[in-house]
């Protein structure tokens, strides 16, 4: 486990600095004006994605609701496209490179699912059983209704 100082200083120090590494080198071998023009175009773009692929998990979460499902998962892709949505607004490319990926379906899934076994939070259970394989539990008995 990483000590909460090094991912404080990876989160506000380090990524920072790679970002205007980035942009700096870019910009000088496209030019100012156009890297802040793409720099803008990928956070449109990335907003109109983002809000797409929002409406496509809650649409899901509530088709599993109605089957009278749990959506963990929809909700789990909720967050994790609310932290997309916020890397592709930030300036830079280096997290607009990170957000476009995880606007892949699958490569978000595989991610979550990553996150949640890595934090021992989803651990693999019995596998199902079918119907009629002692799984059915009856009490046998008599009974008489008193009125």
């Amino acid at each position: 486990m990483t000590p909460p100082f090094f991912v404080f200083l990876l989160i506000f120090v380090a990524a920072p600095l790679a970002e205007l590494y980035v942009l700096i080198e870019v910009g000088s071998r496209i030019g100012a004006l156009s890297t802040i023009a793409l720099s803008v175009f990928t956070a449109i773009l990335g907003g109109v994605l983002v809000r797409l692929q929002g409406f496509a998990v809650l649409f899901r979460a509530q088709e599993a609701m109605a089957r009278g499902e749990v959506p963990a998962l929809e909700l789990m892709e909720g967050a994790m496209l609310l932290l997309v949505g916020f890397a592709l607004l930030l300036p830079g490319f280096i997290t607009d490179a990170a957000g476009f990926l995880l606007l892949i379906p699958p490569l978000r899934r595989v991610v979550i699912l990553w996150i949640l076994r890595s934090r021992g939070v989803l651990r693999p259970g019995a596998p199902p059983t079918r119907q009629g394989q002692g799984t059915d539990h009856y009490i046998e008995g008599e009974y008489r209704r008193d009125d």
